[in-house]
């Protein structure tokens, strides 16, 4: 008689705790491997590794395996993380919270969640529906994309804790103050008549027990859908620093994006906004800019519009927000970005 033979969980299903260790270990020592691995890489080419092409060449090899280690282990840790903080929890965290108290929480549930602009229109639809606040709604979906643990992890990778800590307080302050103006300006009629007549629902939130195999099992699934999908924008963000580094004069870069130059900072944020890229790929080119003499507060800018003002975003916002709001949404967050960027520039 032939009998039903059911499929054997994986290892790291089957011994969780066993699996993080182990991955842990292996992952501090290729991370410890990248310097010698990158110079001996560019030793064994013909090139120079004093010119140009050396200097460039190294950045590249050093910084990919880099930016990819630590994408891989936060992406996997806040993938765990992210099984707490699912849109209905969030939603129900949300609901029914004062403005101001409410900036604050959305704009700080934006750190943790896994939450970008591809699923803001679901999102926001859900917000509205759960009664959320308009305003309380933008310090959440600002906060999202811009001050994500992709973007903390690789500002502390490559910058250290005070740049990766600075931009966490600038990015919550633009988040919760954009949040609150908007809110301020009672601009619910400028929803999508469709999202506007949603019949309301309940924001309750019922707990589900999960093991940790289960959160295991999250981490690994969020590491090949994240990775999996911004892998390209790496290569590319990573190789366009590469040629900054290796080929950019620092005096031509300084002209540009140096304090002295006062149009530096808004056309930063006016070339950023258009640009289709995430935290991931515009790293590499921060760290570029900055080693080639550019203003702390004009690339801050500079990254900021990026993630929090991309085009695609607009876009996809445009379905459910009429174009007076998108509008106002856009100046009132580039206008704090702007802020950011002049006072640090006078101030360091």
């Amino acid at each position: 008689m032939n009998t039903l033979t059911l499929p054997q969980k994986s290892w790291p299903m089957r011994q969780p705790l066993a699996f993080l260790i182990a991955a842990t270990i292996v992952w501090f020592a290729l991370y410890q491997a990248l310097i010698p691995a990158s110079e001996a890489l560019v030793a064994a080419l013909p090139v120079d590794r004093a010119s140009h092409l050396g200097g460039a060449l190294q950045f590249f090899l050093y910084d990919t395996p880099k930016v990819l280690l630590l994408l891989t282990g936060v992406v996997f840790v806040m993938g765990m993380i992210n099984s707490y903080f699912t849109p209905e929890r969030t939603r129900a965290l949300l609901a029914g919270k004062s403005e101001g108290v409410a900036n604050v929480m959305a704009a700080s549930l934006g750190i943790v969640t896994p939450f970008c602009s591809c699923s803001a229109v679901p999102l926001f639809i859900g917000f509205v529906q759960a009664g959320v606040p308009l305003g309380v709604t933008f310090s959440f979906l600002i906060s999202a994309p811009m001050v994500n643990e992709v973007a903390l992890t690789l500002l502390f990778g490559m910058f250290g804790w005070k740049v990766a800590m600075l931009y966490l307080g600038l990015g919550l302050s633009v988040a919760i103050v954009s949040g609150w103006i908007i809110g301020r300006l009672k601009m619910e009629a400028y929803l999508e008549d469709w999202v506007r007549d949603m019949p309301k629902m309940s924001a309750q939130f019922e707990e589900t027990g999960m093991s940790l195999a289960d959160r295991v099992q999250g981490g690994l699934h969020s590491v090949r859908e994240i990775v999996g999908k911004v892998w390209p924008y790496i290569l590319g963000g990573i190789a366009l620093g590469a040629a900054i580094h290796g080929y950019v004069p620092e005096d031509f870069m300084a002209s540009i994006m140096g304090k002295d130059a006062w149009w530096s900072v808004p056309l930063a944020v006016l070339i950023g906004v258009p640009m289709y890229t995430n935290a991931a790929g515009v790293i590499p080119i921060v760290q570029a800019l900055l080693a080639k003499g550019a203003a702390l507060g004009t690339v801050l800018a500079f990254m900021m519009s990026v993630i929090a003002l991309s085009l695609p975003e607009m876009i996809i916002l445009r379905k459910v927000l009429k174009l007076r709001l998108i509008a106002t949404f856009t100046g009132v967050v580039a206008s704090g970005i702007l802020v950011v960027g002049y006072v640090f520039n006078a101030v360091l």
